[in-house]
């Protein structure tokens, strides 16, 4: 009787322990693959490396499971974006949404050093051509980040340049 007494605690105690929580669900290493753009940042341009032209914040939100810019130039009221990983596509997603109007819906995903994203972009060729443009984010050394812009008026045959920023942690003042 008493070994049947403490065989009823114990099964009272195990199922009292509660069982370990599973992972976050965006807790996965292809969820980070554009962690490194996470932060707040000064934006040059690569061609003149002095001169600075937009803030950018870059946030880590919901569980993991997006990464959202709030693009600031210093001179136009600006953008943001919201990207994500879809496991089911095994794909980067990422929806644009800037100050001229217009949704731009972007897919891709992890290349050497860092995320590459394409999508057919409304007027954003260099003479306001429509086309796709293709958004290449590298992690650099010192902290910083490269975001270079590709613009494609022939289905992905030849690429021109159309934006080459620098991102550098902010500093303030």
């Amino acid at each position: 009787m008493l070994s049947i007494a403490a065989a009823l605690l114990f099964a009272q105690a195990a199922s009292a322990t509660p069982a370990p929580a599973p992972p976050p669900p965006c807790a996965g290493p292809e969820f980070g693959a554009l962690d490194f753009w996470v932060g707040d940042w000064d934006v040059y341009p690569a061609a003149n490396p002095q001169k600075l032209v937009a803030h950018s914040r870059i946030e880590k939100l919901y569980g993991g499971c997006a990464i959202r810019e709030n693009w600031m130039p210093l001179s136009n009221p600006g953008g943001g974006s919201l990207s994500g990983y879809d496991p089911s596509t095994k794909r980067w997603h990422q929806t644009w949404i800037g100050s001229g109007g217009g949704v731009v819906q972007f897919e891709g995903g992890p290349v050497e050093g860092g995320l590459r994203l394409t999508g057919w972009w409304a007027a954003s060729g260099p003479n306001g051509e429509d086309g796709l443009t293709r958004m290449t984010y590298l992690k650099l050394g010192g902290g910083a980040v490269r975001q270079h812009g590709e613009f494609s008026g022939d289905d992905g045959a030849t690429w021109v340049t159309t934006f080459d920023f620098t991102y550098r942690p902010h500093v303030p003042g």
